[in-house]
């Protein structure tokens, strides 16, 4: 691994390694489940265990529509055909879906809601790790709602209106309060939490042959 790569430092070994992961809803179109927290939604360069290769096993064929960083949970929903893929697709890229994420994060924020429009790019010699950049950074927009205060934290949903790498987690770290658990953008603060107090807990969309409007809800488990 080269010098100045970051990597999770987050201890996986308790994600069941039994390949089962039960869908939320199947069909002949499309999977949908809760990806746990620690598992890859795809297979990686070193670690091949994933979303995608334990769907494989018991499903057949499965074909990747979006992602959740490894240590984000929640909603994930894979295609089983080419035509259910490009059309779920396109709704993300039209930004026809509907995407809430629910974290907590650092301190206290000051107000209700906002709004954190702040362009990002990938920090090449830290990869993983994203930064802002206003002169070479892709357009990326976020909107939160603070929904409590525990123990001098905050419980927030999140809107993002973009899907960058890492979005989430660098827009609230930008704005002083990194997501409780994040070993990437907290610092220090991530080792008193087990896991990134980060999950996709709601997603909509248009199912990819009858239209019919699906809505996904789960609870996170922090």
């Amino acid at each position: 691994m080269s010098e100045g790569r970051h990597t999770s430092r987050r201890d996986t070994s308790h994600i069941p390694n039994d390949g089962l992961i039960p869908p939320l809803y199947i069909d002949d179109d499309i999977i949908v489940v809760n990806k746990p927290a620690g598992l890859l939604s795809v297979p990686g360069r070193y670690l091949k265990d994933s979303c995608v290769s334990r769907l494989e096993e018991r499903y057949g064929e499965i074909l990747v529509i979006h992602r959740l960083d490894q240590d984000t949970s929640g909603i994930l929903v894979f295609a089983r055909d080419k035509k259910a893929l490009n059309t779920v697709q396109r709704q993300f890229e039209a930004q026809t879906t509907r995407k809430v994420y629910e974290a907590v994060v650092t301190g206290e924020i000051s107000g209700n809601q906002g709004c954190i429009n702040l362009p990002i790019i990938v920090d090449w010699p830290n990869r993983p790790l994203q930064m802002i950049s206003h002169t070479d950074g892709r357009y990326a927009l976020t909107r939160w709602k603070k929904l409590s205060v525990e123990n001098g934290n905050t419980r927030v949903a999140l809107f993002p209106k973009t899907g960058r790498s890492h979005q989430l987690r660098l827009h609230m770290q930008q704005i002083g309060h990194p997501i409780v658990g994040d070993t990437l953008y907290a610092g220090k603060s991530a080792e008193a939490e087990p896991r990134l107090c980060l999950h996709a807990k709601e997603l909509d969309f248009d199912h990819p042959t009858t239209g019919e409007r699906m809505e996904f809800r789960l609870e996170p488990d922090f």
